[in-house]
């Protein structure tokens, strides 16, 4: 069975806080009847009005578990929601999995790092599970580019979570970080349920020290995004998403809608 196609709202966050209704529809318009929820914990009940209202549900969600204040690019620092309320907003949206977008660069260059962040993700998914909930982890590339051990950071993490742990992993940043994604994606095998499909050039100095501004639809950029995606064999949701866009947004978007919709048909076909 394909996976779900999906968009994190990241993605157009600037086009919601304006007008959330009018942006919903559009994405319903394009195609969309599933997206991944940003910055949820405090407005649940408002995206939820405003996904039924276009038949739009939100499965996966991110949402900090692992670290209690977060820093912001402007150099301030917010202090993360507590997993009780996180895991109550989830479950009012419908989530079925709360995925963790951020831990810090220092916590991937020492495998006690990496242990600590593990420890943490492991005890909020037996939280999360009194909730019917999931936990997951998301990826940039400051969690593939060290070696710990001889592997990148972010599979020793794999190894040390708990399976109800998953990965959510995101292809772009993982090519940026020089990993070859099909045999990477299966050696983690059934603990990858999810994907960011995004593209671009790529190219030495991409990081997120510096966010790309040249990032391109899916299918038009050097992501292996189709090998990527057939190559995950639990795979649940395909979820596009872009961090710098040069272009208008939402027809990015649709773009990338489009092409991710052929690629899917096109593998359920000849699988």
């Amino acid at each position: 069975m394909a996976p779900a196609i999906s968009l994190q709202l990241y993605t157009v966050n600037a086009a919601l806080e304006p007008d959330l209704d009018g942006g919903v529809r559009r994405l319903a318009e394009i195609g969309f009847d599933t997206v991944e929820a940003f910055a949820f914990v405090g407005r649940s009940a408002e995206l939820k009005r405003a996904f039924d209202a276009h038949g739009i549900t939100a499965k996966t969600g991110h949402a900090f578990l692992v670290e209690e204040t977060i820093p912001l690019p402007d150099g301030s620092v917010m202090t993360a929601p507590s997993h009780a309320d996180t895991f109550a907003a989830a479950k009012e949206l419908g989530l079925e999995i709360v995925i963790d977008p951020f831990v810090g660069r220092d916590a991937w260059t020492t495998r006690e790092g990496v242990e600590r962040v593990a420890a943490r993700l492991n005890a909020a998914a037996v939280e999360a599970a009194e909730h019917g909930l999931r936990v997951g982890y998301h990826n940039h590339d400051r969690e593939l580019r060290p070696q710990i051990d001889g592997q990148p950071a972010l599979q020793v993490l794999a190894s040390l979570l708990d399976p109800a742990v998953v990965l959510e992993l995101d292809l772009y940043w993982a090519s940026a970080a020089g990993i070859d994604l099909v045999p990477f994606i299966q050696e983690l095998g059934d603990r990858i349920v999810a994907v960011h499909v995004k593209d671009g050039p790529m190219h030495e100095d991409i990081s997120t020290a510096s966010i790309p501004t040249d990032q391109t639809p899916a299918g038009q950029g050097d992501v292996r995004l189709a090998e990527a995606i057939a190559a995950a064999p639990a795979l649940e949701y395909a979820v596009i998403e872009f961090d710098g866009f040069d272009g208008e947004i939402f027809d990015g978007v649709e773009q990338s809608y489009r092409w991710l919709d052929a690629t899917l048909n096109k593998q359920e076909v000849s699988a």
